[in-house]
Order: C-alpha cells, then structure tokens, then sequence
C-alpha cells in the first residue's frame, strides 16, 4: 500500500470519532443567520456547509489545512495534495512515494485520444477536456466497487484510487488538448519518474531552456488547488459527489462550473485589458495615463479585472506569490511590467471611484485590491501560452486537487447528500411583512 493509503487508514478513524463528537456536543448549535439578500444573491456568506481541505480568511486569504499559502509556496503539486488530505506536508521519502503513486497511473486510455480527434476543430478546449473526464468514467473503480457491493466506511478507498488516477491522467489529457485543439503537434508523452508540474510543463511542448516554465507550473497548481468549499467548481463537485456519483462524475460536473465567465475566465479577461492598453498606448504607458484608462472603464459600466472578490478584503497572496516569480525570472516583461504599474494605479483608482459612489447615493466598493488573476495571465503569456481559451484548463488541472482532496475526505466521514431547503417569494414576502410588524 501506498504511504497515502497508510497515512489515510491512521486519520480516518480520528476524523470520525471527532465528527460524531461535534455532532453530538453541537449538533443543535446555530451557526449562521441568512438574510433575504443573501438568499437572492447566491448564498454569498451563508456558513451551510463544511470544507477541512482549506479556509479563505477575508484579511489574510488562503489558508491550507492550517498553512497560510505564501509560507508554502515551495510545495510541488504532489506535496499540495498530501497535506490537502492529511493535514501534513509530506517528507521526502513521502513525496517520492506519491510521485511514483501517480506514475504508476499515468496512462490515459486510446479511446480517449479517439474521442478528442474526433471532437470538432474548433471546440472549446474545457469542452474538450470535461468529455475526456466524463468519457473515463468507465474506468471508475468507486462505481465497480459500489456494484459489487461494499460498507460504508470502506468508500473512501476507491475514491481516493479514482481520485489518484484523475490527478495522473488530467495533466496528459490536458496537454493533449493543447497540442491537438491548437495544432501544436504531436503528443507528448509523460515522462516517468517526472513530478507532474515538470511533466505537464513538458508535455506542452513550450520552449523552457532554464526550466523555469515548470517551476511556473508547479506553483500555478500549487496555488489554484483549492479555495475551500463553496465556490462553484468546489460546491458543484461536493453536490454531486454527495449522491455517491464516483469521482469522474463529480470533478467533470464541477469543472462545467469552473467554466463559466464568473469562475474561472477571469485571468483571460484580466490578461486581455492589459493588452489592450499595451496596444492603445504603444507599450508601457505612463501612470497617468493607466489612471485614466481604468476611470475610463469603471465608469463606462465595466469592473477593472482582476481587482476586488467575493472574500478577500486584501491583496490575494496568490498575486503576491505569482507577482514575486515575476520580478525573480522577468521583470522586464512589458506584459508583466504593465501588470506590476497597473497594482501601483488601480487600488487608489477604485478607492476614488468607491467615494464617488458613495457620494452619487451608491454602493461602495468591498476590495480595491488585485486577486490572483490580475498577474497570474501575464506569466503565461510570458512563455508562450498565448491562447486564451485554454487558460481554464489550466485552472483545471490544478483545482481538480482540491475537489479530489474534498471527495476522498467526504466519503471518510460519511458527508450526507446535499439537499437544502428552498423557497420562493410568496414566503419571503409573509415572513418578511411579519417580520417588519
């Protein structure tokens, strides 16, 4: 058995001793109010669900099993999913035993390939990747051991192999799409003994002469990997995996969220206002400048991308983190550089622009600051990944880590299936005239 495997068997029962205590202790303990405005406005804030893998603190940002994400920014992807599941960062002995964990299955069927070629010439590489992951499901060893007949408490077993066997065959078919979707060539094959950063770096084919490229790739999956439960990629995935659909199932329909242009487009929306105004103004402009622009913008009714989310009330440390390998390997990037002027602009821009706001009878605005897609595009562009429409599968690759982490753990402790309560405006209309008696 794999050290995951043994590591998994000794905190498994712990997980469930202490589940079974809070729900006995707390059971009956109210942990958040919801409001009518939160209930029209997507559950934005409404505690309703529960996530070990990861905390997003509003004044502080990603918190993985304890570890805030800049103070372990040196964690390789394998490292990454270890501690998402066991609370630990592995040792080296360790390390090795996953990398060669997820080696041993790296290896992604024909009829795949088959399926990919035979998809139309300009479908959308998330289409692209998702069938790929649905189509696998046949290989599904959670669905094979669920038919036979199996307890309860042995679920997580399958799960974590199904969810092993997605985390080795997703950088490959990822990859694949590139090179296929973009006519870039050949496939190219995995490199055994590679860790998976390296690996799906090399597998893309883009020229990395100092090797610097899959350590891009490594901290870009590193950083994306989770972002706790209920974004919709996250919740979407929890959802259906709460009916005990397997692991493919589940990380395809939560990744048809990541998709969508609120989640997971917004790097490619970012990188294309930087360039725009790279071409408006013939290269870097001036401060003043780049001012004017972003006034131009909010108020023509747009938002200034990458700035402000739905949580953090500071820089997001991923910006940070993303942000420093830049100025480490190319800071005289014009893309980059745009980047790094425009955060020295933009959060006193929407600072004036949020007083005007106010002024006008308005709302103000939450966050003036950069989240991870302000810079993270940019880095991208910089080694050559140029097409836009593949930078989700990107975000793909390395979220699918966390919402693996989240199936295995929820299948441990025996999560419920997910089923809340709905209503509509008749009710919210008595009990809200009630309530304002």
């Amino acid at each position: 058995m794999s050290k995951l495997y043994n590591k998994l068997s000794e905190l498994i029962p712990q997980w469930r001793a202490e589940r079974a205590e809070i729900l006995k202790k707390y059971g009956d303990v109210k942990i958040s109010d919801v409001t009518v405005a939160q209930a029209y406005g997507g559950m934005r804030g409404v505690k309703g669900m529960i996530c070990e893998t990861s905390l997003v603190e509003p004044d502080k940002g990603l918190i993985i099993q304890g570890y805030p994400l800049l103070d372990i920014k040196h964690l390789w992807p394998e490292e990454t999913f270890y501690l998402l599941l066991t609370g630990e960062i592995p040792d080296a002995e360790t390390k090795q035993d996953l990398i060669q964990e997820i080696n041993k299955r790296a290896f992604v069927p024909d009829y795949i390939w088959d399926i990919l070629y035979a998809m139309p010439a300009d479908a959308h590489p998330m289409a692209m990747l998702n069938t790929a992951i649905l189509a696998m499901e046949r290989e599904s060893v959670f669905r094979a051991w669920y038919s036979k007949g199996m307890t309860k408490d042995q679920y997580w077993i399958p799960m974590l192999e199904d969810s092993l066997k997605i985390m080795a065959v997703l950088p490959i078919i990822a990859a694949g799409i590139y090179r296929i979707r973009f006519d870039k060539g050949d496939l190219i094959p995995w490199t055994p003994g590679l860790d998976l950063g390296a690996n799906y770096a090399n597998m893309l084919g883009l020229p990395d002469p100092d090797g610097s490229f899959a350590e891009l790739m490594r901290l870009y999956l590193h950083f994306h990997s989770d972002h706790e439960g209920g974004n919709v990629s996250a919740n979407t995935c929890h959802t259906v995996g709460s009916a005990l659909s397997d692991a493919y199932y589940a990380v395809s329909a939560g990744l048809n969220g990541l998709a969508g242009p609120l989640h997971g487009l917004a790097n490619q929306e970012c990188l294309g206002w930087i360039l725009q105004m790279l071409e408006k103004f013939n290269g870097v402009p001036t401060k003043e400048a780049i001012r004017d622009y972003a006034f131009e913008t909010l108020r023509s009714g747009q938002v200034v991308p990458g700035y402000g989310h739905a949580v953090l009330r500071v820089t997001d440390p991923r910006f940070t983190g993303f942000h420093e390998f830049g100025q480490k390997h190319f800071p005289n990037d014009p893309v980059f550089a745009m980047v790094a002027v425009v955060f020295d602009v933009v959060p006193k821009v929407l600072e004036e622009f949020s007083a005007e706001r106010v002024a006008a009878g308005k709302g103000p605005i939450a966050n003036f600051w950069p989240n991870v897609d302000a810079g993270s595009g940019a880095l991208l562009y910089h080694y050559g990944l140029t097409e836009f429409d593949y930078y989700t599968v990107l975000f793909s690759v390395s979220r699918a880590m966390g919402m693996l982490s989240q199936l295995v753990w929820n299948r441990a402790v025996g999560t419920a299936i997910t089923r809340p309560k709905s209503v509509g405006a008749k009710f919210i209309n008595k009990v809200g005239a009630e309530a304002k008696k």
